[in-house]
């Protein structure tokens, strides 16, 4: 099993991956339609609002926790 650089998802089966492309290193939560990876901004951004959305934390909160949990990932170390 694989983890996404970028978000931290498990990758376990072909279509967590981009188009199925089981060589790409992030999910298909953190692809593009073109399959390219999202940007640091773009991923930050859907990631505080899936915070938001799915764990009921407002913005603020989601931010801290966001970038705590960003600050792990290997794709956004050089970020902060």
């Amino acid at each position: 099993m694989e983890t996404c650089i970028s978000c931290g998802m498990p990758m376990k089966k072909v279509a967590d991956f981009p188009s199925g492309d089981t060589s790409k290193d992030y999910c298909i939560y953190c692809a593009r339609p073109d399959g390219s990876m999202q940007s640091f901004d773009e991923k930050k951004e859907g990631m505080i609002a899936f915070v938001m959305r799915e764990q009921g934390f407002d913005k603020a909160a989601a931010i801290k926790i966001v970038e705590q949990k960003m600050r792990q990932l290997p794709a956004w170390k050089d970020c902060f």
